[in-house]
Formats: structure tokens, C-alpha cells, sequence
């Protein structure tokens, strides 16, 4: 009897859970040598605590393009455009870096720049064109400066618009308070809840990204939703936690989707984005 049929009859006996353990325990023992691996590596590397920053896989790359592609109704090669325009800003990139290099919250940061899914927020921005952008949840700034970006880019083609950011940390968005992207960003201090109630005019763009809590979500996007302008598009950066999003979406009788990204060398599985429109 060859291998070949050796093997089929054995997978037809009792005995084919043990006769397949070793080919189970290698595959299993190479995915965790690599996770272990690029962990250490990371470990050794990084300053960051949370809010982790990495670049995409290409895969997970193409399928964030598409995603923004089919929210906003753009042709994907446009898209592919608009990350390049965000990827390729080699100011903001030194920006970034120096800013980091001279921050007090430096010990906790890395000075290399990896947008990951924000590329995505960047690309929505461009493409729908927003006046009025809201985000909640700031830290260092990282989202608001491609938000800005944006907007500085829209602005430029005739289209101008600003971005609240809203953070209970009154450390938080260094990173965003140098021109030109300060130009374009009004942050505000305090609870995010209050903080919408206090809006004075409409929001085109809505971006949860703070306290990730069910409870909290649910609450920020209920306090938005007398404040949306006609058309208004709502994110979360915690599709991959909760249900909060879809949830609203279909009680208010919205379209909704979802991405998760794929970190590229990393060991933190990714975050993702949640849209309704």
C-alpha cells in the first residue's frame, strides 16, 4: 500500500486523531514562533503602550480602498489616490516625527509614522468633502492631523472645512496644535458627551474614538444624532468590539459596514472601521 493510501485508511480508523497530532502541533508551534518573534521584537522596539500604530498588510490595504470605495461611491483608483496623497505628505510625516522627538509623552511614543486604518479616515474626508468634521477621543493627535490634512487639501480645491476634536485629557492632541494643521482644528477639552451637547453647528463627518465602552459609544452617537447634518456619515473605531454602530445604524434606518484591518509585523490583531451612512 503507498503513503497516499496508508494514510486515507488510517483517517477512516480511531486512530486518526493521533496520526494527525504531530502535522497539528507543527503548524500550531510555527504560528506561535512568529507570534512570539515579531512580540519580542516589538518589546524591544517600540515605546508604545496603547493605541498602537503599524502599517497594513497589501491585502488589507486593497480591502480598506474598496471599503471607502463602495461608503462613498468614488471609484477605488481614487481612493488608491487619496492614500497616496496622506502617505506620500512627507511635511506632515516630519511634523510628526519632530513633534514626538520634543513631546513630554515621549518615553511612551514612537517617533516612526504608520497610519494603519487612518489612511481610510484621510480617504472618506477627501472624497465626501465634509465642513464640519467631529472626532472623539484625541491622545497624541495622530488622527487629527490626517484629518486635517484632509480638510487642508479640500480647502485647496475650493473646499473648506474644520475638525472638533473633543478629549477629556487636557494633554492630549500635541501633535496637532502646529499650523497648518492647527489652522483647521478646534480642540476641545472635556466630557465628550457635553462637549457634543455644545455644538453649534452642524456635522457633516461623526468619528467615535474614545472611551470604547458599550455603554459610552451608544451615548455619544445618541447625544450626535439631533446634531448630523442632512446626509451625515457616522464612524467608530470600535467595530471590533461591539455591535454599537450597526445597532444604531439600523434604528435610524442607515446603511452599514464594517472593515477590519490586518497589521503588518505586529502582534496586536488590529482595530477596524465601522460606518453607517
Amino acid at each position: 500500500m503507498d503513503a497516499t493510501k496508508l494514510r486515507r485508511a488510517i483517517a477512516r480508523t480511531p486512530f486518526a486523531p493521533v496520526a494527525a497530532f504531530p502535522k497539528r502541533l507543527a503548524r500550531v508551534a510555527r504560528h506561535d514562533a512568529k507570534v512570539l518573534r515579531t512580540s519580542a521584537r516589538w518589546l524591544l522596539t517600540s515605546r508604545e503602550h496603547h493605541n498602537y500604530t503599524y502599517e497594513l498588510t497589501k491585502l488589507s490595504r486593497h480591502h480598506l480602498a474598496w471599503f471607502v470605495s463602495v461608503v462613498c461611491d468614488v471609484p477605488v483608483k481614487q481612493v488608491r489616490a487619496y492614500f497616496g496623497e496622506i502617505e506620500s505628505d512627507d511635511v506632515l510625516r516630519r511634523h510628526i516625527e519632530s513633534a514626538t522627538a520634543g513631546a513630554a509623552r515621549r518615553g511612551l511614543a514612537d517617533r516612526h509614522v504608520r497610519y494603519a486604518r487612518r489612511i481610510g479616515w484621510y480617504a472618506i474626508v477627501r472624497a465626501t468633502r465634509p465642513q464640519h468634521v467631529v472626532e472623539t477621543g484625541v491622545d497624541k493627535g495622530l488622527g487629527s492631523c490626517v484629518l486635517a490634512a484632509a480638510l487642508l487639501r479640500n480647502a485647496a480645491e475650493g473646499h473648506p472645512g474644520r475638525v472638533t476634536s473633543l478629549d477629556i485629557n487636557p494633554e492630549a492632541g500635541y501633535l496637532a496644535r502646529t499650523a497648518p494643521w492647527s489652522e483647521v482644528v478646534d480642540l476641545v477639552i472635556g466630557d465628550s458627551i457635553a462637549s457634543i451637547a455644545a455644538l453649534d453647528r452642524p456635522v457633516d463627518l461623526f468619528l467615535h474614538d474614545s472611551d470604547h465602552s458599550r455603554a459610552h459609544e451608544k451615548r455619544e452617537f445618541e447625544a450626535v444624532e439631533g446634531k448630523l447634518a442632512p446626509g451625515a456619515i457616522l464612524l467608530t473605531d470600535n467595530v471590533t468590539a461591539t455591535n454599537v454602530l450597526a445597532e444604531h445604524a439600523e434604528r435610524t434606518g442607515r446603511k452599514f459596514l464594517a472593515y477590519r484591518e490586518t497589521p503588518a509585523n505586529h502582534w496586536y490583531p488590529g482595530d477596524g472601521i465601522g460606518v453607517a451612512w
